[in-house]
């Protein structure tokens, strides 16, 4: 059984969110979905949790104006679970322009929502692109993602 929640994440995104297959919506029909693709009950549940707080915090966000200002300064939790490569990316990102910093912290609540020890640029990457995919307005921002995950990887994301 998988049970890391990032893989039931990326397979739901895959194959039924970004699809915009008409299954997403029944969740009963993606859990044995997810089921008959080897996933545990706990992870699917996991994930599903994960999707409702991205769904429930999303008002917040857009809310938020963009801000410009200082660097962030990371908690000794994120530091232990982001790696340098990973902060410098989510950096990266907000200097492009992909990030404004609510939408950072958002990426940054779901990335400590998946409870791993550590966490790879990869990894951020998929957070940043549900995160996006998720965000009212922000479809040019998830284009730019989108082609860069696809640029790193060189297969298609669906």
């Amino acid at each position: 059984m998988k049970e890391n929640v990032l893989d039931v994440l990326v397979y739901l995104f895959e194959h039924f969110i970004y699809a915009e297959d008409e299954t997403a919506g029944d969740r009963d029909q993606l859990r044995e979905e997810l089921q008959q693709a080897g996933f545990s009950n706990g992870g699917i549940q996991q994930a599903f949790d994960w999707l409702e707080e991205l769904e429930r915090r999303r008002p917040q966000a857009a809310e938020v104006p963009a801000q410009t200002g200082p660097v962030r300064l990371y908690a000794p939790e994120e530091q232990a679970r982001l790696d340098g490569a990973c902060r410098g990316f989510l950096m990266y990102l907000e200097q492009q322009g992909v990030l404004d910093a609510a939408r950072r912290e958002l990426v940054l609540d779901r990335l400590m929502a998946l409870e791993h020890d550590e966490l790879g640029v990869e990894d951020v990457k998929w957070v940043v692109l549900m995160v996006l995919f998720n965000q009212p307005g922000q479809e040019a921002a998830f284009a730019w993602m989108e082609n860069h995950l696809l640029e790193d990887e060189g297969d298609p994301v669906h």
